[in-house]
């Protein structure tokens, strides 16, 4: 049975996801931000279909040391992990700036896949073909990135960094894939669609898609037969995309990847 983790499962898009995962065979760990609220959803999750097999993990992934501590989790109960889903993300109105120093919507939406991707590439490296999967956004077409202020000290707006936060997803899959490229493990990116969740809500304040819709691409990036091999791409509606000419930009994405890991170096 594969084995696949979906952070920020336990409401919107993420819980969708594991649901539709598990409707279809798999064993889902369940990421929450609090042990409480991943087994309220597990618990609820095997209501729903009895005979599946889900295991709770949890993590504030705005706190690195509790990345770290949800890497170890997911490592005890899976020697050997088929497919990471980062899916968990954040919309933040204020500029907010986290125990580790980190811009709080770079820190959840993008340092925390980072860091939890790197924590676990033992374990995906030890199934036989592995995939990582990260929920982006369309709004990533919009958005600009400097790796010197990856804080915003510049300027900060609740959009532009969320916006930035979703082209790091991107230029993170594509070097993740690069940098993969002689492994088992595959990278791949996408945008879920204009979906009501309460971060759409939140950040938007405008009404959208079900949660069903949603988690569509998510599960077919996760399982699909016909994305076995492929590695690199940006998809919409479960159709390869292109994404915004920046994301393309390799010597971004290296810079990127450079400056990320020095910042987490103390977490990796």
């Amino acid at each position: 049975m594969l084995t696949l983790l979906v952070t920020g499962a336990t409401d919107g898009i993420g819980r969708e996801t594991a649901r539709e995962l598990l409707a279809n065979g798999r064993r889902v760990l369940v990421h929450g931000r609090t042990r409480e609220r991943a087994e309220r959803t597990i618990a609820a999750l095997a209501r729903e279909q009895p005979d599946s097999a889900c295991d709770a993990v949890w993590a504030d992934l705005s706190r690195m040391g509790e990345v770290v501590e949800l890497a170890a989790q997911v490592r005890a109960l899976a020697p050997a992990l088929d497919v990471l889903i980062n899916n968990a993300g954040v919309y933040e109105d204020h500029r907010e700036l986290t125990e580790d120093g980190f811009e709080r919507t770079m820190a959840v939406n993008h340092f925390a896949p980072f860091l939890l991707t790197h924590r676990l590439l033992p374990v995906l490296h030890a199934a036989s073909a592995a995939r990582v999967v990260t929920v982006s956004s369309i709004a990533h077409q919009s958005g600009q990135i400097d790796p010197d202020d990856l804080e915003f000290e510049r300027g900060f707006s609740g959009y532009g960094a969320y916006a930035a936060s979703k082209l790091a997803n991107v230029l993170f899959t594509f070097e993740l894939a690069r940098r993969q490229a002689d492994t088992r493990v595959s990278a791949n990116c996408l945008h879920p669609g204009v979906i009501a969740t309460k971060l759409l809500h939140k950040g938007f304040g405008v009404r959208g898609a079900a949660v069903t819709e949603g988690a569509r691409t998510s599960v077919f990036l996760a399982i699909a037969d016909a994305v076995a091999g492929k590695s690199g791409r940006y998809f919409v509606d479960c159709r390869e995309a292109a994404p915004s000419p920046i994301a393309r930009d390799a010597l971004l994405a290296a810079k990127l990847w450079a400056v990320s890991a020095r910042r987490l170096s103390p977490f990796l």
